[in-house]
């Protein structure tokens, strides 16, 4: 199975890119917003636990998204793979998540990520928020403010992939075709 982790700052383009893989490779997309809003609309155990502690303004703890998860693998059993995207976040997060592909015999391939600096960055979230109205990608101090948590919250899971090889950055600056070109490099190779 090919099982994907898309990472890259806020307007790296991990949306476009998803798209491109999973229409190459017949993945499917494993975001956890879709899954919360997902668990939530159907009225499961763990979605109106989820609910509840959103409710209340609270995060929904890694166990609970973990195990939405999990049953989102289950639910998949026939995939030839998954896009983890928004996930994992944190070590703790990746260690979950490891823990619960291999309790279903399978792993994570690779992680993947789309490599992009501060001044494209903003100048591509400006676009984005021009476009799509998203006040967050309007204000260029919430740009930078959302770039730097990125950096410094997900940087130690970068280097969680890195201890067992399963990093490879790609650069995220040039065409969309260009980008998805050297992607699918490093998919080729796994």
């Amino acid at each position: 199975m090919l099982n994907i982790v898309l990472f890259g700052p806020p307007g790296a383009g991990k949306g476009t890119q998803s798209q491109n893989l999973i229409q190459q490779y017949n993945l499917v997309h494993l975001s956890t917003g879709d899954i919360l809003r997902g668990e939530i609309s159907n009225g499961t155990p763990l979605g109106l636990e989820a609910k509840k502690l959103m409710d209340q303004g609270l995060l929904v703890p890694d166990e609970v998204v973990i195990g939405m998860i999990s049953n989102k693998l289950d639910s998949n059993k026939d995939a030839k793979g998954f896009i983890f995207d928004g996930f994992p976040r944190t070590v703790a997060q990746a260690e979950a998540l490891d823990q619960v592909l291999a309790s279903k015999n399978d792993a994570i391939s690779a992680m993947i990520a789309l490599e992009v600096n501060e001044v494209e960055l903003e100048k591509r979230l400006l676009i984005r928020g021009k476009d799509s109205g998203r006040p967050d990608d309007q204000n260029p101090e919430i740009i930078r403010k959302r770039v730097q948590e990125y950096t410094s919250k997900t940087a130690p899971v970068a280097n969680f992939y890195k201890a067992q090889s399963k990093f490879y950055s790609v650069a995220g600056i040039g065409t969309i075709d260009g980008i998805f070109t050297a992607i699918k490099a490093v998919v080729e190779k796994l």
